[in-house]
């Protein structure tokens, strides 16, 4: 499975796993079931994986402007789906923001 690309929702899946696991265990704790990946929670876990890889890539490629357009899409998308959620659920809402370490 490719790094920058996730080609099926099978490998969707598994990045997820590999992003809660990686990152922090109280993740776990916010997905829904083990291999969770459509629940707003998982989309908003993944895209801030993805987020951060890619700044790291900005670190090294300053003037790739392709995967910085590609970064802004997957912010919006992020910041849809943390509206959706905190108007249905503001716990999961509060959760997921503290958990992530976002919008401090």
């Amino acid at each position: 499975m490719s790094p920058h690309r996730i080609k099926s929702r099978k490998d969707f899946g598994v990045e997820i796993s590999k992003l809660s696991k990686e990152n922090d265990p109280s993740l776990n704790k916010l997905l829904k079931h083990d291999k969770d990946t459509g629940s707003s929670e998982a989309q908003i876990i993944t895209m801030t994986g993805r987020i951060n890889q890619l700044n790291e890539h900005f670190k090294h490629h300053k003037h790739d402007q392709s995967s910085r357009r590609g970064l802004l899409k997957i912010v919006g998308k992020r910041r849809r789906l943390l509206k959706y959620l905190k108007l249905n659920n503001s716990e999961k809402y509060e959760q997921v923001i503290k958990s992530l370490d976002i919008r401090g």
